[in-house]
This record gives structure tokens, sequence and C-alpha cells, in this order.
């Protein structure tokens, strides 16, 4: 028998790069602005690295780069769904944690698209961390990593879902929830300026912005590991010259200073690569959010 969760992990091997290309388009690509939509409200993980990037790609395309906030909805699907539906013409992008296509289709009966409706455009930055309670929204990966927390160790914790980063940090900050977690990236500055103390790291190895803190593995707990990965995303449909011009782009301005020393103050690195390696990842990572997903025993709302 083939579930919901298993088919989103096979359709999208299948899916992935089935673009046709369009010279003619290609040729007078960008010819206006570019808008990248974050499905989260300004001030969190993903609204820093889209305005960083944003500031990179406007003078690389000759083209004005907007990002607009549109949160809201199940796990960001409000955001999501727009540019599933937008034109496949590569004025519309994505820019959000990868669990928004992975993980929120398996936790939320009503989302309408699954991973297959975009295409992966490049890896942007990953981010060890994670593990306090609060979280960023129901179906987060911060939220599953909680509730496997949760059953491994019996304490008694409630989980208090956000609508994003920036709400859930006020509420901590006002002693509102009292633990919480989320990727380092957004508590970086926070932990730096001694409003929160750090428990652990939610990886293998300890981070080299917080070497003094124990990961989850070193602490006895090896399966409550993640890193945190903001990806670029375009409309399925859209032409591959488009992508891949895209792509070339995206990952000059991952090289640039500014992008590296604004990443660095939030605790993240760059990735960057093809969009080809960026999809076979994509296929790795569905694998592994169904299973987290099941580990959690999270139930579809």
């Amino acid at each position: 028998m083939i579930t919901k969760r298993g088919f989103l992990a096979a359709t999208i091997a299948a899916s992935f790069g089935q673009v046709a290309s369009d010279p003619g388009l290609a040729q007078t690509y960008p010819a206006r602005a570019i808008k990248i939509i974050v499905p989260f409200p300004a001030g969190g993980a993903s609204d820093v690295m889209a305005r960083l990037l944003a500031d990179r790609l406007s003078p690389a395309l000759g083209q004005t780069v907007i990002v607009e906030n549109r949160p809201g909805g199940a796990g960001g699907s409000i955001g999501a769904k727009a540019v599933a539906t937008a034109d496949p013409d590569g004025y519309t992008l994505l820019l959000c944690p990868l669990e928004v296509l992975t993980q929120a289709p398996l936790v939320y009966k009503n989302i309408d698209y699954e991973p297959t409706s975009f295409v992966p455009i490049a890896l942007l930055m990953a981010n060890p961390g994670r593990i306090r309670f609060g979280s960023p929204g129901f179906g987060t990966t911060p939220h599953l990593i909680g509730e496997i927390f949760r059953r491994i160790t019996g304490a008694e914790v409630i989980h208090v879902p956000y609508r994003g980063s920036a709400p859930a940090i006020n509420d901590l900050l006002a002693a509102q929830v009292q633990m919480y977690m989320d990727s380092l990236t957004v508590l970086l500055a926070h932990i730096e300026a001694r409003n929160f103390r750090p428990l652990a790291v939610a990886s293998e190895t300890a981070s080299p912005y917080l070497p003094d803190v124990p990961t989850t593995v070193a602490s006895g707990f090896p399966t409550l590991q993640t890193v945190y990965r903001l990806g670029l995303y375009a409309p399925r449909a859209t032409p591959t010259n488009i992508v891949d011009a895209l792509n070339k782009s995206v990952n000059d301005a991952l090289k640039s200073a500014n992008i590296h020393e604004g990443l660095r103050k939030l605790g993240a690195d760059t990735i960057g690569g093809s969009a080809q390696s960026f999809a076979a990842f994509m296929l790795a990572n569905a694998k592994a959010s169904a299973e987290m997903v099941t580990a959690s025993g999270v139930q579809p709302q």
C-alpha cells in the first residue's frame, strides 16, 4: 500500500527536472522585477536570508528583487501556495525551509500543494540547532523534534505553536513560554546578549558558534538532531534555462562577503550547488521528513 507520505517521497524523483526550455523567454529574462515570497513574518531566518539574497541579486540581474512576507496558513502554506499557483516565468519565487514543502503536506490535511509543485533552484544555507518548546508552527521541524523529545524523555511539556519565529521569540522574551525550539539563526543574537540560555544543539557535532553548548547526541539523545536549511524555489514548469540562470546568480551571490558575514552573525553557513543536486537532496529530505513525522506521533490536522 502506498500512503500519502510514501507517495510524496516517490513522486519527487519522477517530477523534479521535467521542465522544458524556452529560449525566447530566457533571452529576455529578467525583463521586470522579481518577487521572492517568504511565507513567514519579518525577522525570522527565511526573511533575513531573503533580504541578504535580494540585495545581491538585484544588481546581478539588473532588475529589482522584492521580498514579500506572506505569513499565515498551515506551516507557511499561504505563501507557498501563492508561488505554486503563480505563472512559471521566473518572476515569483519562494524562499523557505525545506519543511514547508516536505513536512507540511504530511501534517496538514488541507494543503493542496506537494513538493512536486515546485522547481528547486538552490539550497541556500544550513544551520544546526533547535531544541526547546514553543515552536514556529505546528508541523515544523522544531515541533516534531520537540514531540520526539517528549516521547523519549517522558517530559510533560506542552507544545505552543506560533505563526513564525518572531512572535514566538517575543513571547519567550516576555516569559510567556519557558522553552523554545528553533534555528540558531534566529536565536544566536539573543543568546549572545544573554537573553536566552541554550540547553542543547540538536546535532551530532558541536556548533562552532556555541562550542560549549552540548549536543543532543552527546547528551544521550541520538535521534534528536536536525539541520535547518533554506532553499529557493520556482513554480513547477518554470523553464530550465531560467532555473539555471537563477541558480548561477544565486551561487554567485552566496560567495559574496556580505552574505557570508550576515549569516555568520546568525550562526549559519552558505551551501549553494546545482539545481539538480538540490532536487536530489529534497528527495532524501522528503523520506527523512516522513520518518520524522512518524516518529513524532503527530497526526495530520
